[in-house]
């Protein structure tokens, strides 16, 4: 018997006349792109499930920060971040031309230490990107205080953080904006994939001129 592989995960996937059934609806509709009815109807539902607001589907969850960085005119200066994630939370800030400067987690909650930020606050700093890590929250109450007193732009990483609630709340509405993966090793995922949340209708209509 030939060896089999072993996954780190097994992706959840629909039955397949069910999936087959979503398929004719685009073959029937004919609209391929340019947020066609399966695109709107998917972002309602996901907007409905974690009661947030102005959700905009997107490739995956690395495109999605650096939307979140480029909505934000977080362009140039320094960005504090994490080093415990993904490489896609540092690359991203890279992609849009930003220094990363890394600060140490909290050892039980593995997310970024709320009380070590402030000492990495520059001249140059323009932006927190924390990152809610196997769904544990950042301190969300400690991190909004030093970003408004620093007049910083927060931005959550969720990748983690589908469906995880904070004092009653989707995780994902907090920050100025908070993003997800809908990536196949997900919890909740699309095969591919990723959403930007955000907390000012305004700024979520300059997303849409990013289409």
């Amino acid at each position: 018997m030939a060896d089999q592989p072993i996954y780190v995960t097994k992706s959840f996937l629909p039955p397949i006349k069910e999936y087959e059934a979503h398929l004719k609806k685009i073959w029937d509709g004919g609209q391929l792109t340019n947020q066609g009815p399966l695109l709107r109807e998917f972002e309602e539902k996901v907007s409905n499930y974690l009661d947030v607001s102005n959700i905009h589907f997107v490739s995956n969850g690395t495109i999605a920060l650096q939307i979140a960085l480029r909505a934000l005119d977080v362009t140039g200066g320094e960005v504090i971040t994490t080093p415990f994630s993904y490489v896609a939370t540092t690359s991203s800030i890279l992609w849009e031309r930003c220094e990363p400067v890394f600060v140490d987690i909290d050892p039980k909650t593995l997310c970024i230490d709320a009380t070590k930020i402030e000492a990495a606050i520059t001249d140059n700093t323009k932006a927190i990107m924390a990152v809610h890590v196997f769904g544990n929250p950042c301190d969300v109450e400690a991190i909004d205080v030093i970003a408004k007193k620093h007049n910083l732009k927060v931005i959550y990483d969720g990748a983690h953080a589908f469906g995880a609630k904070y004092k009653g709340k989707s995780l994902l509405d907090y920050g100025d904006i908070s993003t997800c993966s809908f990536h196949a090793t997900k919890l909740f995922h699309t095969i591919e994939g990723g959403a930007v949340i955000v907390r000012d209708a305004e700024v979520s209509k300059k997303i849409w001129s990013f289409w």
